[in-house]
């Protein structure tokens, strides 16, 4: 076996040692360079090539070329010489005008930018637009909807709503209360074609319509049960009628607080009177333009997402049995939806927002 070649020597000036040492500490150096500095550091104590690999772990060829490296160019020879490839052809300043373009302008004849028609703009290729947007998290073509409450009471009815959820009361229970009305019976004019192997279930596009009802619910904060009323009408009548319901349904002993939105039919003077002939009933108002905040309304998601999206009835009657099945079906396993934010945290996410809307020129 032919012996291994001498270690020639390192010698390292007092800035070369520095910065070496600040490399293998910077948090922001790459890895790889980091091991360089150490392989180096190593080196300049005199040790030999096999030695500084076991002791950092690498093999001895690693170690040889790094000192092979460092005696020729020095600091300079342990950074990342450049990868092949074209050189880059999109400018700082072409980026910029894609994105102020994107930010500030829409086209004449649309009402967004899309990928093509602002590569024919700026005179780039449409990937070219598509990776600028990604890098930047733009997406001209989409839209989402938004409103704020200008209710004058929204702080107070914030608290009184989030501290209900938050610290419900004693010897009382918290219901979450809502009308999801006009709930149609639709039928397809044609049967619904069942789910084959690489086949989904197929629906025709149109439908018959076969009458409405109207769901009253009311969600138990902390046990997820769910009293639901159905009714032909959307009225005030209806809605004391359901009131009886829940009545009848929650033992005498406990106080009832109802989270409920500001619907008219929710304050009318028969409403009123009924509730003056029934002190144990207390109603909190969420701020107009707020259903979000009553619970009550991500139970509807569920109903609509499980059982009404893809359903079909001939009849109203139909639908109410339907509806009324799910309901049973949901009290046997029922689940709590659990409010996490403080009143405070989501006047704070509020405030930004504002703040965030106003500075941006909006």
């Amino acid at each position: 076996m032919a012996p291994s070649p001498t270690a020639v020597p390192i010698e390292l000036t007092d800035d070369e040692r520095q910065t070496l040492e600040a490399w293998t500490r910077r948090r922001t150096s790459a890895a790889a360079l980091s091991q360089r500095a150490r392989i180096v550091l190593a080196c300049a104590t005199g040790e030999g090539n096999t030695a500084v690999g076991r002791r950092l772990g690498v093999h001895r060829n690693t170690v040889l070329l790094w000192r092979r490296r460092f005696l020729e160019f020095r600091l300079d020879g342990l950074l990342d010489e450049p990868r092949p490839g074209q050189p880059r052809k999109i400018t700082d300043a072409k980026v910029e005008e894609v994105i102020t373009k994107t930010l500030e302008t829409t086209p004449k004849n649309a009402p967004h930018w899309s990928t093509r028609s602002m590569a024919a703009e700026v005179g780039l290729n449409q990937t070219a637009v598509a990776r600028i947007w990604r890098a930047f998290g733009l997406q001209p073509h989409r839209q989402e909807t938004w409103k704020l409450s200008k209710d004058p009471l929204f702080v107070d009815k914030v608290r009184d709503v989030v501290g209900l959820y938050l610290n419900p009361p004693e010897r009382a229970v918290v219901l979450c209360v809502d009308e999801k009305s006009q709930i149609q019976a639709l039928d397809r004019t044609a049967p619904i074609l069942p789910m084959r192997p690489g086949v989904p279930e197929r629906a025709t596009h149109d439908y018959k319509r076969h009458g409405t009802s109207s769901l009253y619910a009311a969600l138990d904060l902390s046990t997820g049960k769910v009293i639901g009323a159905l009714h032909s009408r959307h009225r005030a009548i209806e809605f004391k009628k359901f009131l009886q319901t829940i009545d009848r349904e929650v033992p005498q002993h406990l106080a009832v607080h109802l989270v409920l939105d500001n619907s008219s039919t929710h304050k009318t003077p028969a409403i009123k009177k009924w509730l003056l002939a029934h002190p144990r009933f207390e109603l909190h108002f969420t701020p107009t333009s707020s259903s979000w905040m009553n619970l009550v309304e991500r139970w509807f998601g569920e109903l609509t997402n499980k059982k009404r999206r893809r359903g079909a009835h001939r009849s109203v009657r139909t639908l109410n049995a339907d509806i009324r099945a799910w309901i049973k079906d949901w009290n046997d396993d029922p689940k709590p939806y659990v409010w996490t934010k403080t009143a405070d945290q989501i006047l704070e996410s509020i405030t930004r927002y504002c703040t965030t809307t106003t500075d941006s020129g909006h």
